[in-house]
C-alpha cells in the first residue's frame, strides 16, 4: 500500500481534523459531483480509498494530508491500470468521498462490526481486515445505488488482494452476517443515532 507520498514529519493528528464539509451524493452525479464511476473505476475507487484508510489508521495523519499526498499516477502505475488521467482522477474523488464518509462514521460503522464480530474484538482484527469491514459497512448503509452484493463481492475481491490468506472468508463471513441483520430491520446507523 504505497501510493502516498510521504511530505515528512507527519504527527499524529485526531481523524477527523480538517473535514472540508458534508459529502453530498447526487444519484446522476456521485460523489462531490463526479460522474457516477464504471465499475472499474469504481474497484480502483475502493483500492485507493483502502490505501488512505491505512495510511490514516496506522499513520495518524489529518484527511487533508493524506489526500494532498496521494498519488494517483503512481497508483496507477503500481496497479498497471490502462485508466486514463481523467478515469483515475474520477476514481480518486470516489475514494476521497468513501474514506471522508467512512473516517467520519468510524465510532458507529465500528460499533456494528463490532458487534457482528463473534469472537473478535475489532482491536485485534487485522488493520487491513477492519479498514475493508469499515469501507463496505459505509458502503452497505449509505449507498443505496450499489447493490450489497456487489459491495461485498469488492470486499472479498479486497481481502484476497490485500489481506491474509483467511482475509476473504472473515470479511465474507462478516460481511454477509452484517447484511442479513440490516435486512432483517435492525437499527440502522442513522437510527441509534
Amino acid at each position: 500500500m504505497s501510493a502516498t507520498r510521504s511530505k515528512g514529519g507527519g504527527g499524529a493528528a485526531a481523524p477527523h481534523e480538517g473535514r472540508d464539509g458534508q459529502i453530498g451524493v447526487n444519484p446522476s452525479r456521485g460523489r462531490r459531483g463526479h460522474p457516477p464511476p464504471t465499475t472499474g473505476k469504481r474497484r480502483q475507487a475502493r483500492e485507493m480509498a483502502l490505501q488512505m484508510l491505512y495510511q490514516w489508521e496506522l499513520g495518524g495523519s489529518a484527511l487533508p494530508e493524506i489526500f494532498r499526498s496521494f498519488d494517483v499516477h503512481l497508483f496507477g502505475a503500481e496497479t498497471a491500470s490502462r485508466s486514463t488521467g481523467k478515469d483515475m482522477e474520477a476514481a480518486f474523488g470516489q475514494a476521497r468521498g468513501l474514506v471522508e464518509g467512512t473516517v467520519e462514521e468510524v465510532a458507529s460503522i465500528d460499533e456494528l462490526i463490532a458487534s457482528q464480530a463473534q469472537n473478535w474484538r475489532l482491536e485485534r482484527m487485522p488493520v487491513v481486515d477492519r479498514n475493508i469491514l469499515r469501507l463496505a459497512a459505509f458502503q452497505l448503509l449509505r449507498e443505496p445505488d450499489v447493490p450489497a452484493v456487489v459491495v461485498i463481492d469488492e470486499a472479498i475481491e479486497l481481502a484476497k488482494k490485500f489481506g491474509t490468506e483467511r482475509s476473504s472468508a472473515f470479511v465474507n463471513g462478516l460481511l454477509d452476517g452484517l447484511l442479513k441483520r440490516l435486512r432483517a430491520g435492525e437499527p440502522s446507523m442513522s437510527e441509534r443515532r
